[in-house]
């Protein structure tokens, strides 16, 4: 297994900005996700998705939003980052995007039925971020959190989130504790009770594709490129071991929170 020495760990800013240059990549090899899903989030929210007015917060490249878009929904999207924005505005040119964060929405308030973040909650600050989703949901809206996260219980997958934590230089079981701790930060401040469910689903996808969804993320993009490219080839030979095809067989659990605000009171 190729190792490096860790470097300085990045700053959350520039973990974040480091999307815009690969928005191609990000678009064309990350995972969607299942029916399931949106499904759930309808049971959990008591009403349907079709002509709900949807907020989706830290959008991307539209990967969630072009799903809220086929569901029915009335959706804006919000995306901090000009290289995801452009992207995103290339493949959905008809869905409405603002650039914004979820920290200061540039939203007015009581617009939306549902406020949703795909892969995104864990950009904001909560304490800006929830009283910002309160102000644009309308009484009795909801929010909705959710992150793809790898099945580590499934063998080959464990094996490569160590590898692929040990060339990062992080602790063993990342994806555990990330999954975690985003559950656990949620809502520090206090005034959302979130349900939490969780999808399973998986895909199969080419192994550069599935090499490609890796390379797509923060901690590999910012990497030195000499490392990496080490690293990406000793994982396509341990990978086409396990799947002589080419065929990449990706697992995930959906980990989704939802949380509804309170009806207004109504007097006699």
């Amino acid at each position: 297994m190729v190792g490096m020495t860790a470097p300085e760990a990045p700053t959350a800013t520039a973990r974040a900005h480091s999307f815009n240059a690969a928005a191609a990549q990000y678009a064309a090899n990350r995972p969607s996700y299942p029916p399931a899903l949106f499904d759930t989030v309808e049971e959990l929210t008591g009403r349907a998705l079709a002509g709900a007015r949807v907020v989706d917060v830290g959008a991307g490249t539209g990967i969630a939003t072009a799903l809220l878009h086929e569901r029915g929904a009335e959706v804006l999207a919000v995306e901090p980052g000009a290289g995801m924005a452009a992207e995103f505005r290339r493949r959905h040119p008809r869905i409405p995007l603002v650039r914004g964060t979820g920290d200061a929405l540039p939203v007015a308030d009581a617009h939306a039925d549902l406020v949703t973040y795909a892969q995104a909650w864990h950009w904001t600050d909560p304490a800006r971020s929830v009283p910002e989703a309160l102000r644009v949901l309308r009484p009795g809206g909801a929010l909705a959190l959710w992150w793809n996260t790898e099945a580590t219980d499934v063998e080959w997958i464990a094996a490569a989130a160590a590898r692929a934590a040990r060339f990062l230089g992080l602790p063993k079981h990342t994806e555990q504790r990330k999954a975690a701790d985003r559950v656990a930060a949620a809502d520090p401040s206090g005034p959302l009770r979130f349900t939490r469910r969780s999808v399973r689903w998986s895909r199969r996808v080419p192994l550069e594709a599935h090499l490609a969804n890796i390379g797509s993320h923060s901690a590999f993009l910012l990497a030195p490129e000499a490392a990496r490219t080490v690293f990406f080839d000793a994982e396509r030979a341990h990978l086409i071991k396990v799947f002589p095809d080419g065929l990449v067989e990706e697992t995930y659990e959906v980990v989704l929170l939802v949380a509804t605000t309170p009806e207004p009171l109504t007097g006699p």
